[in-house]
């Protein structure tokens, strides 16, 4: 019996896609040293990573954006949340973006679509922002500053979101000498970008017109 190689995705009816970014740039370079004439794992080894491969990348390029992505995720059993979220409700929701991020399920389900185009990191941001602006423990101040900046903000941060260099280095010179406003501009930044261009796209995604379909069906 042979062993089944750690590349290998098996295929069956219930297996998920991988989402993470990771998988994704780890299929991105096993194409690429492909392309460039790395040799393949000769015989049955090889084939079933090139399936494996190709399965990967067949999930990344499909972008899951429904109603199943926010239910998945929200705060409270779907079925719940829909008995209690009205149509009136999700449809403010297009009033403006603070309305929407104002709304438990409509922060919900922006959280859903911004997974789909791996740029969660945006929101996730602008609600540790949220949070600590909130924190009375001048002793905790200094150390939630610098773990939010070093996670959100340094280059090359883990979840690094996309502000220009004088916010950068702005928010660095601040954190020195941490503030409940030291993150305001930057924290505005984010906000102004997802505003622009993310919330638009939202409005118009499968995530936001299917759970207007499923509230307005329940009341049918």
């Amino acid at each position: 019996m042979h062993r089944e190689s750690a590349d290998t995705v098996p295929q069956g009816p219930n297996q998920p896609c991988p989402s993470s970014t990771k998988s994704h740039v780890a299929a991105r370079q096993s194409l690429s040293d492909h392309a460039v004439g790395t040799d393949p794992p000769a015989g049955r080894t090889g084939q079933r990573q090139n399936r494996g491969m190709r399965t990967r990348l067949g999930c990344l390029s499909h972008k899951s954006d429904s109603y199943n992505d926010f239910t998945a995720i929200l705060p409270d059993k779907p079925n719940r949340a829909l008995k209690r979220l009205s149509t009136e409700e999700a449809t403010r929701w297009a009033d403006s973006f603070d309305v929407l991020l104002s709304h438990k399920y409509g922060l919900a389900a922006f959280r859903a679509f911004l997974k789909t185009e791996f740029s969660e990191e945006n929101l996730e941001f602008w609600l540790a922002c949220e949070d600590f602006k909130k924190t009375r423990s001048a002793a905790k101040l200094a150390a939630k500053a610098q773990r939010i900046f070093e996670e959100f903000i340094d280059v090359q941060a883990p979840r690094e979101v996309n502000i220009d260099f004088q916010t950068r280095e702005l928010t660095r010179r601040n954190v020195q000498e941490p503030s409940l406003s030291c993150f305001d501009q930057a924290q505005g930044k984010v906000h102004s970008l997802m505003e622009k261009d993310s919330y638009p796209r939202f409005l118009r995604s499968k995530i936001y017109t299917d759970l207007l379909s499923q509230t307005q069906r329940r009341l049918s």
